[in-house]
């Protein structure tokens, strides 16, 4: 079978499925059941901008040949005709791009955690230099950051710090994970470190985890004898108290070692309740992962060890330099970079998965 004619066949079905989804969330006894209603509402929006490129084909096409038709008899339609020519061709160009087979967390918001690794201090330091553009970043398009909590060093970084990111994915198709996934793995420093009093450059790194708040998490079953739960203090940036209660809370998983921690809600209750849905969000992802490496011995995945020779990213700072390693990435605009100017880069990784796909 023709590719021309699998995109074909791909596309009636889409379209079949959009018809039915429309059908199905005009009907009230749909919406009795909320999790099946915000379901159906997010695939919706997911297929919308490819049935509505469709129409727009179509319709153009239409025009097309009505103008040719008109352009036999009077040559005032000729210039029209060319002009629809130009736009069926954009419309095909960007029906087949939405037609490419998509990641289906494209448009989920996403958890962020980033980790001090090797480097002591100052490895800490440049953790909170990586939170700060991501949260530069978020501003930049729109979204929404809460840090969830963390635990912070001597100087004012972070030996670790958790944070959800969250907006509105404009098309449907195109949220926040489908940017901040390219994110995950190691990021490896070169400076001059404060703690340095003879000038020299130190490399460090940190560690960056990036999972997607997906509604599946809800069904992930937690024994809770696989959990040790920890009260403790909430504090700020620099070991300030910001709360004279112990209502931090600390999970740690024990079968996986995974550990998640929040702090920024008012009550202990509060952030036992988010820390827990964290936990599912990073279990699920977990599971995710699993269940892809089987599927595919060679599928790329984040790196989990925060080792400098691991290294997704150099950030360069005598040069103002960024490079990222997976896709031969250089710029000289590591200042802009860490002020949250980070499409360039984002758009080469999105660019060069697409190109694998």
């Amino acid at each position: 079978m023709s590719t021309s004619t699998e995109s074909g066949a791909g596309l009636h079905a889409l379209l079949a499925e959009y018809a039915d989804l429309e059908k199905r969330l005009a009907d009230p006894a749909v919406h009795a059941d909320a999790a099946t209603a915000r379901a159906l509402g997010r695939r919706y929006a997911q297929i919308g901008p490819i049935v509505r490129t469709a129409h727009e084909l179509t319709a153009t096409r239409g025009d097309l040949d009505t103008a040719r038709e008109l352009a036999s008899e009077d040559a005032g339609f000729a210039a029209e005709a060319d002009e629809l020519v130009e736009r069926v061709d954009g419309l095909e160009r960007k029906l087949a791009e939405l037609l490419v087979p998509r990641d289906p967390h494209d448009a989920d918001d996403v958890v962020l955690e980033v980790k001090a690794g090797a480097g002591g201090e100052e490895s800490a330091l440049f953790a909170g230099d990586l939170l700060r553009m991501y949260q530069r970043y978020a501003e930049r398009r729109g979204w929404k950051t809460e840090v969830l909590g963390g635990t912070d060093s001597d100087l004012g970084g972070f030996k670790d710090v958790t944070m959800s990111v969250r907006g509105r994915a404009s098309d449907g198709l195109d949220g926040v994970w489908s940017r901040l996934k390219y994110e995950g793995g190691v990021h490896r420093v070169q400076r001059v470190p404060v703690t340095e009093s003879q000038g020299r450059i130190h490399t460090s790194a940190a560690g960056v985890l990036v999972y997607p708040e997906v509604e599946e998490a809800a069904g992930v079953e937690i024994d809770e004898r696989d959990l040790r739960i920890d009260v403790f203090r909430s504090s700020g940036h620099g070991g300030q108290s910001v709360n004279t209660t112990d209502s931090a809370v600390r999970i740690t998983h024990l079968p996986t070692g995974v550990v998640v921690s929040c702090q920024n809600e008012r009550s202990q209750l509060q952030n036992r309740a988010r820390a827990m849905d964290v936990l599912r969000f990073r279990l699920q992802a977990l599971a995710d992962e699993q269940e892809a490496a089987r599927a595919s011995a060679d599928r790329r995945s984040q790196v989990r060890t925060v080792d400098r020779s691991e290294r997704i990213r150099t950030y360069n700072y005598p040069e103002n330099r960024i490079s990222d390693h997976r896709v031969n990435y250089k710029a000289h605009n590591l200042d802009a970079v860490l002020d949250g100017d980070l499409d360039d880069l984002v758009d080469a990784l999105v660019a060069a998965d697409r190109a694998e796909s």
